[in-house]
Order: C-alpha cells, then structure tokens, then sequence
C-alpha cells in the first residue's frame, strides 16, 4: 500500500542542537533529494549505495550553499515506513531546517501530517497498531520501566498475544463450523464442550492482560500523588527529599507553599507525577485559602494519596478532618519528624484509617524513605506483573476492546449453557475475533487509525 505522494518533515526536537534532522518518505524521495544534495566528488543522491551515509552540500535553487549535511538514503522496502527513505542530517539549528525543509517542499514534497511517518509503516504492514502506539510510549518514556513496557509493546510482545488469542478463537470457529457442516457426524455437542473449556482458558488469558492496565497506564502516564497534611508538617521536604533536590521552599513559617508545584520523581521505575500542595488548614489568606481547595480538589482524583503528619503533636482537629477525606482512597499515612520524641498516637491513626499503611519516616535524616518506595512499587505492581515483563495493556482503547471481547466470550458461554446450536455460538466467536483484531489494527476502521496517529509529533 505505497502511498503516490511524497512527505518530509522535521524529525528532531524543535530547538537549537548539534544535529538536526529532515526525513522524506515517499516514491520521489530519491528524486528530491537529488535536485537539493551535492556530494563530495560530485555524487547525487541516487549513486549512493542504500543505508550508508553520505557527505556532501544542500545547494538552494539559486545554486548557493545553505549547509553541509550527511545524507542518508534507505530504500524501500528496508526503512522504516517500507518506502524509500531519505534523511537529511544537517546543523540543529531552527534556520538551517526551516530552509532545508522549505526546499524539499519547493521540490516536490508535501509536509507530512501528525504521525504520518509511523501511520505509513503501518498502512504498509511495517507495524501492527499496537507496535504503533507503543512508538509514541518510547518517545514519551519517564523511567527504564516505562521505556522497558514501551519496547516490549513495540517489539511484539502484546501483538503476539493477541495473536495468540485470535488464533484460539478462529480454531474454535472452525471447529464449529466443521460441526454444522457435517451434522450426520454427530459431532455437534463434542464440539460445543470442547470450545467452552477453550474460551475458559482464553478468558484467563485475557483478564489477565486487563490486570495489567493500571500499571502499564502508570508506567505509560505516571501515577498522580498527592502530598497533604497541615502546614509546616514536612510536605515540602518530602518533595525535596524524593526528588533529591531543593525544588520547593521550606521554612518554619506556616503556609508557606500557596499553590500546587508538580513534579515527577522516579521511584523504582515508576513514575510519580507528585504534587505539592497547600497546607490544608483554616485561613483567612485568601490566596492561601484558594491553595487549600485545590488541595482538597486534587484528593478526589489522585491514584495515591501521601498523608502526612507530625510525630512530634498529637493529632489535631485538623488533622482528624483530613484522615476522614481519605477512608475510600489509595493512601499512605507518613508520619513525620521519627527523629524527634513520638508524641502522636500512631494506633489512633490505624483506628480511624483501618488497612491503611502508617510509616514513620524523618525527611531531614531520610529514614523511612527507602521503605516507602518499597510500599509505592508494591502497590502499583500489586504483585501480579514484575518489572522485567514486558508486556503491558496501557491504554483506554485497548482496556475498551480487550473488555468487550471477554463480554463476546461470556456470551459464548451463555449461548452454549442454553444448548443453542452451534451458528448461534459462531456469531459472538467472530464479534470477539473481530474486537481482538481491533486492537491490532487488523480491523479497525480509518477514522479510529487517524485519530491515533493525530497524537504524533509531526517528524514521527
């Protein structure tokens, strides 16, 4: 499925760099590339030999120099999108590619869409759909796991599960079909046993790949932690010290964080996407007092709440008020300043928040820390998938499909428990054959493709 016209876009971060980078894709690649390149020695694009650099001039229509560059020709079908490929390795700076590109769109090119380079290597069989979108969570990667999760998608690893599962379905499609074909066999009630242990097992396989979603969308998008507590308690120190950095300011003085700092911090891979935020108390600070209901706001749609309290006062009304905000929430109770004489009375905490994790940490001697990201990685993995496993559901369309196949596949169940013949069984196979195939793009439509690769960087 060679597309008739030609890209070219940047494909380097916009900025100044050492290096910069314009790719074309497309029938006319070489051709363009040919009236803009002059080489050491006089060679054109098209003398050089496919995958090796080249160095040389980007000469203007004028016949003056606009920079020395590499050129890098790829033809297809060994390149990325399976076109041929040509890239234009010139000085990272915003004028130089600006004018590059300007010419290989005065020769011939169009510039390329959002993600048009990918939806290509797609269109032409380069990638499934689900490698696709693992390209943007590579780009995008916050941690080595969130890189790890990304290249394992991109390198197969959930295609080929959902392969997989395609493949046991369309085996029990056929099974059945052999049973209606050939009645006189009496074959009919064999089969629908047989296919209903098998759909068990696929239904295994795939709540399986659904127990994955949280973290892979975690690793994918960072968890959202909240840090609250009263002013002065150590929230802003506990942002530094995980950070390990002095990005919020701390000082004795009550109320000292007003608005909400963000930040992501790395925690044994994972990304949290921590907030700091007001002190969450009585005032009469007006701008203190907007600081406090953002705090408030951001309790309700947090994945983790970050409580914390001072060992060294007993619990206050205050605080009370905050415990009883998270008894239906994620949290974990931090129980701050251990260095100092326990005042508080950590089994009133555990009362109050029953099954809630309370840990005593010191942000000043940076105890208990350690610990707590134990507690953090536990949480998000939840003991089911490890780190080192690549393959992770971690987007809404595929949890979307993967969870109306399983609704086909129950229906498939119900429909052989009610003793229906085996066409009726037949039907809801090929709907979860064809949701399972979605999420591979092997039958998807174009709109659901174009809204896809609309998320791309243009260059990608």
């Amino acid at each position: 499925m060679i597309q008739e016209d030609t890209i070219s876009a940047v494909a380097t971060a916009v900025g100044e760099g050492g290096i910069g980078i314009i790719r074309l894709s497309g029938s006319e690649s070489i051709k363009i590339a040919n009236k803009l390149f002059q080489g050491y020695r006089g060679k054109k694009a098209e003398q050089l030999e496919s995958h090796k650099a080249a160095y040389g001039h980007i000469i203007s229509l004028d016949n003056s120099v606009v920079d020395e560059v590499l050129l890098l020709v790829m033809k297809g079908p060994n390149s990325y999108t399976r076109e041929d490929v040509v890239e234009i390795h010139c000085h990272g700076g915003p004028i130089p590619l600006r004018n590059i590109l300007g010419l290989t769109l005065k020769a011939g090119a169009r510039l390329a869409e959002p993600g048009e380079f990918t939806k290509r290597a797609f269109l032409n069989g380069r990638l499934d759909l689900t490698q696709a979108e693992a390209v943007i969570d590579v780009i995008r990667a916050k941690t080595d796991a969130s890189l790890r999760m990304a290249v394992g998608n991109l390198s197969g690893q959930l295609s080929e599960k959902i392969r997989g599962l395609r493949n046991d379905i369309l085996g029990m499609i056929a099974h059945l079909e052999a049973a209606i074909d050939f009645p006189e066999e009496d074959i009919e009630e064999i089969a629908a046993q047989d296919v209903e242990e098998r759909v068990k097992v696929v239904r295994q396989a795939i709540n399986y790949l659904l127990s994955t979603a949280n973290t892979g969308r975690i690793l994918r998008e960072g968890l959202e932690t909240v840090i609250i507590g009263k002013p002065n308690v150590g929230k802003s120190s506990l942002l530094n010290a995980l950070l390990k950095e002095k990005r919020a300011i701390v000082t004795d003085i009550p109320g000292t964080t007003r608005d909400i700092i963000e930040e992501f911090v790395n925690i044994g891979g994972i990304p949290l996407k921590i907030i700091d935020t007001a002190g969450i108390r009585e005032t009469d600070d007006v701008v203190e007092k907007i600081g406090v209901e953002k705090a408030k706001d951001f309790i309700n749609r947090a994945d983790l709440i970050l409580m914390i309290l001072d060992a060294s006062k007993p619990l206050e009304e205050e605080d009370i008020e905050v415990l009883h905000l998270l008894k239906d929430k994620k949290a974990i109770i931090l129980v701050n300043k251990s260095d100092l004489p326990t005042v508080i009375n950590l089994n009133e905490i555990q009362d109050r928040l029953p099954g809630k994790t309370v840990l005593k940490i010191s942000t000043i001697e940076g105890s208990g820390l350690s610990e707590l990201e134990k507690i953090i990685a536990d949480m998000v993995y939840g003991g089911q998938v490890q780190q080192s496993d690549g393959t992770f559901v971690n987007n809404v369309r595929q949890v979307e499909l993967l969870r109306q196949t399983d609704n086909y596949l129950l229906e498939v169940l119900h429909t052989i428990s009610a003793a229906m013949p085996p066409d009726c069984v037949v039907v809801d196979l090929r709907a979860a054959w064809d949701k399972l195939g979605e999420i591979s793009g092997d039958t998807v439509g174009e709109d659901i493709i174009d809204q896809i690769f609309s998320q791309f960087c243009i260059g990608k």
